[in-house]
């Protein structure tokens, strides 16, 4: 028997796709249908995936085909599901008041991201903006030594009839860390969910109020405060801090990766070349290059990011962070410039950031897309 093609369709008309409302012809589930004889070919596109939702539509064609048109027919179903992309669901919040969430990163540690942090918050606070610090430095907190609030506290404040903790706050930069909650010679022994969970409350549980830049200072490397933070918020920009030589520019290199992965997308402002020289006090006009020359720059370079500048290495410079008066403060210095020129590229990069690109949402990065970041690492 020779089977007719537009029996066969009348037929899977009277199937209803699962789900849906029209029959799988007027749904355009039906792709294709093809006779040779008393074989038949449907080729069909269902959006459900589940096992039972396959197993009925072919089970239906099956039943039409040889209710309506001939029952011994010999019927071949290829089944395809296209099930419709879903949005991620994002996990985090932005927090109302801030206009702006700077991440300030190091593939590698002691390359002075902290020291360049602080100086970036009291930097943009004589500008005139409303900044804030949240030192997310779990294990190696410094923020509160080199802020010269080692030993505030935040207070417990009221606001719309919830406790918040107001941040400590000095030379005009709001600052929150987890060295406010321990003892000096108190090591933190924390799993990463221990330590997420503390930053969590610093973020959300803080009355931040108005801010113009929220800076992150997070620790070295690449690993768990670092997704959690940019599960937890949106991020603006990511500005990661190197030194000239090659030890620390590989390490650089796979923090700008980090912010670069498709399952990130942070967009890097730029990197920063921090110790790019050093300058003896007896000898202000000269530069010797202990650890290479312009490293940072050509790595920015390669990668197709800005270079925000670079931080001499200045015996002034450890002094005061060891004090708790950053070097920026020290007026009409080479190191005051310095700081200003870095924090003018930084926030010349936000205004560009913002002008071209969406705003940044707080990311969901799945099992698979943290094992792929970890496996980068």
């Amino acid at each position: 028997m020779k089977l007719d093609k537009k029996e066969i369709v009348k037929a899977l008309e009277k199937i209803t796709v699962p789900g849906e409302g029209k029959n799988m012809v007027e749904s355009g589930a039906v792709t294709n249908v093809m006779t040779f004889g008393d074989e038949v070919v449907v080729d069909v596109t269902i959006n459900n995936p589940s096992l039972q939702a396959r197993k009925k539509t072919e089970v239906e064609i099956l039943k039409a085909i040889h209710k309506e048109v001939y029952e011994k027919a010999k019927i071949k179903v290829n089944l395809k599901v296209d099930t419709p992309e879903k949005k991620p669901q994002i996990k985090g919040k932005s927090i109302p008041g801030i206009k702006n969430v700077i991440a300030v990163a190091s593939g590698k540690g002691g390359v002075g991201k902290s020291t360049v942090t602080v100086n970036l918050a009291v930097t943009l606070a004589r500008m005139g903006f409303h900044v804030g610090l949240l030192d997310a430095d779990i294990y190696g907190p410094s923020a509160p030594i080199m802020l010269d609030v080692e030993r505030e506290r935040p207070l417990a404040i009221q606001v719309d009839g919830k406790s918040k903790m107001k941040p400590v706050e000095n030379y005009g930069v709001k600052v929150l860390s987890i060295g406010f909650f321990t003892q000096p010679d108190q090591a933190v022994i924390w799993r990463g969910p221990m330590a997420s969970k503390a930053l969590n409350q610093m973020i959300f549980d803080a009355a931040w109020g108005e801010l113009d830049f929220l800076l992150v200072d997070l620790p070295p490397g690449t690993g768990d405060i670092h997704l959690s933070i940019m599960q937890s918020l949106p991020v603006t920009g990511a500005v990661v801090v190197s030194t000239p030589q090659n030890v620390a520019l590989a390490d650089a290199r796979k923090g700008v990766a980090m912010f670069q992965q498709e399952s990130i997308s942070v967009p890097v402002l730029g990197i920063v070349e921090n110790m790019a020289y050093f300058t003896p006090e007896e000898l202000p006009e000269h530069k010797y290059y202990i650890f290479g020359k312009e490293g940072a720059r050509n790595l920015a370079e390669d990668l197709g990011v800005p270079f925000l500048g670079e931080i001499p290495l200045v015996q002034s410079i450890r002094e005061a962070g060891d004090v708790g008066r950053p070097a920026a403060l020290q007026t009409a210095t080479p190191l005051e410039e310095a700081f200003e020129e870095l924090t003018k590229s930084v926030v010349q990069e936000v205004v560009d950031r913002n002008e071209n690109l969406p705003p940044t949402e707080a990311i969901k990065i799945t099992t698979m897309a943290g094992c792929s970041a970890a496996k980068k690492r």
